[in-house]
């Protein structure tokens, strides 16, 4: 392989070989689900409206096209069915949802300018001096506020929000590490002038649905995630997947042909 990316290395990180049989031998058996295709639908809302592509006035009929595109096309790969109740309640949901983020946008960061949305990373891992491996990514949406920063936000769809604990933990925030790090790498910029946000858009919360909130990416952060980097591309390039056996109970190769 000739690049890594945050969720590859998220995964490398829960388990070698189970990474080994995704991105290596390209065994790949999770295909999405009902909470994938809202995300994702969710996403392009946010995208096709900040871009002006979409108006927010219709944002709610957008959000239903795309939300049945998407998990249409995504039924012919899964076998399992899903809840109808609960296929009902995530368009109902997301019909409410659609037209909050852009205007929670506009009152938590004030004025601002759209830098970009969706911006795709490839970057060169110059860390790692064995072999040439890039970084790529792709950033949910950069803004800069009148005060020069440029504050890299990413969407996260989710149920009722997250706790004290996901909000902070590493391999969760490394994702905004990262990017910020090779953000800056791409467009030579002061990471100083750099913050980073997770944006919650939360499907079943009676208040506060939309939650942005931002995430700590200083140099010692920075060094940590690319110490991971390092170590992750290293085992990578030398060929040592060893199973971590304390993370096959949720693994969707556990007790088969692939993996027993």
């Amino acid at each position: 392989m000739s690049h890594i990316s945050f969720s590859s290395l998220k995964m490398w990180n829960e388990c070698p070989y189970k990474f080994k049989l995704s991105y290596i031998d390209y065994i790949k058996k999770f295909k999405g689900n009902v909470y994938t295709a809202f995300g994702s639908a969710m996403h392009e809302v946010c995208e096709k409206v900040l871009i002006g592509e979409w108006k927010e006035s219709d944002v709610s009929r957008k959000f239903q096209e795309s939300f049945a595109t998407i998990y249409k096309e995504l039924e012919k790969n899964i076998k399992e069915n899903t809840d109808t109740k609960l296929l009902k309640d995530m368009f109902a949901q997301g019909t409410d949802l659609a037209p909050l983020p852009i205007p929670a946008l506009k009152e938590f960061f004030g004025k601002f300018e759209i830098i970009s949305s969706e911006e795709n990373l490839f970057e060169p891992i110059v860390e790692f001096e064995k072999d040439d491996y890039d970084f790529k990514g792709f950033i949910d949406l950069v803004i800069q506020t009148p005060d020069g920063k440029y504050h890299i936000i990413d969407w996260k769809t989710c149920s009722w929000g997250w706790d004290f604990k996901r909000k902070t933990e590493p391999m969760t925030t490394y994702q905004l590490t990262l990017y910020k790090y090779y953000f800056c790498q791409k467009h030579d910029i002061d990471p100083k002038n750099v913050e980073t946000y997770f944006a919650l858009l939360k499907r079943t919360a009676k208040k506060d649905q939309v939650e942005i909130f931002r995430v700590t990416s200083g140099p010692k952060k920075i060094n940590n995630a690319l110490k991971l980097l390092k170590k992750a591309l290293y085992n990578i390039h030398s060929q040592n997947f060893i199973k971590n056996r304390l993370s096959c109970s949720n693994c969707e190769y556990f007790k088969t042909p692939h993996c027993r």
